[in-house]
């Protein structure tokens, strides 16, 4: 592989894990009309917070951190059948996996 290449294969997975993430973060500003919106918003972050936190475990350690988006999304697709959400983080994961040279 060569070195542009490789550059490639180490931002991708990052990149779209952040941008899924702010994907994800869209649906918890339907709450500013609730009457305690801030205990709302904090409420609909969790998956965001969640996947932040598999974020940064995926950005030090990228085998962990796809084994957690592939089983994050396995949840997902378990109990809530919402294959918008979980292709993203098998994807996400699939290409952390294949950076770790582990797949």
């Amino acid at each position: 592989m060569s070195n542009k290449q490789i550059k490639i294969l180490f931002w991708l997975p990052r990149i779209l894990a952040i941008l899924f993430i702010a994907f994800v973060s869209l649906f918890a500003l339907d709450v500013f009309e609730q009457k305690q919106w801030f205990l709302a918003l904090i409420m609909h972050l969790i998956p965001s917070y969640i996947l932040i936190i598999f974020t940064i475990i995926a950005w030090k350690k990228e085998k962990i951190g796809g084994i957690l988006f592939i089983i994050g999304g396995l949840a997902i697709l378990i109990f809530f059948k919402s294959l918008v959400i979980t292709i993203p983080t098998f994807v996400i994961g699939v290409l952390f996996l294949i950076k770790s040279n582990k797949f």
